[in-house]
């Protein structure tokens, strides 16, 4: 009887409670491991964490080498400055021209190099564009002579009538 009014003596935890907690770490931990990255991924990612952070130590080194070159040439190139403005501008201008010269003449040769196959029977890309226009000009001319000779006298007749005299 003693043993029923002290409820503290040897009581085991409910078995309901402890297989529940169990069964929800498990289902935690297979979440856990379903969603765990392989080690291809793991891999990538280290490989991409590496390189991202040499290259911001890059960028870093790049603006403080530029801001200190800065610093350091800034009252050379203020002092040099009435120099440095006519020959730059010189410059731009001797490499604008050469670069504009370059560009016509490849322009020029791929011109005469496509004339040269298409009057040789080669058919270039764009030839059949060509002729479809060449074709389509022609036919406008032809159209445009035919509405004259028909409606030419017409005018002609037209003009007496207006003046008699002429």
């Amino acid at each position: 009887m003693s043993d029923v009014r002290n409820p503290t003596i040897h009581q085991r935890p409910s078995s309901r409670l402890n297989n529940s907690n169990i069964n929800s770490s498990n289902s935690l931990l297979r979440r856990l491991q379903t969603h765990a990255p392989n080690s291809t991924q793991l891999i990538g990612f280290l490989t991409l964490l590496v390189s991202g952070s040499i290259l911001l130590l890059l960028i870093g080194l790049t603006v403080t080498a530029t801001i200190l070159g800065l610093i350091f040439f800034a009252p050379l190139l203020i002092l040099s400055s009435p120099i440095w403005v006519p020959i730059g501008t010189i410059l731009f201008i001797a490499v604008a021209g050469f670069l504009s010269v370059c560009g016509f003449g490849v322009a020029v040769l791929a011109g005469l190099s496509w004339m040269y196959r298409y009057f040789n029977g080669m058919h270039p890309p764009g030839s059949n564009r060509f002729d479809y226009a060449r074709s389509r000009i022609y036919d406008t001319a032809s159209h445009v002579k035919d509405y004259a000779r028909e409606y030419g006298g017409y005018l002609q007749s037209k003009v007496k009538d207006a003046a008699p005299g002429a």
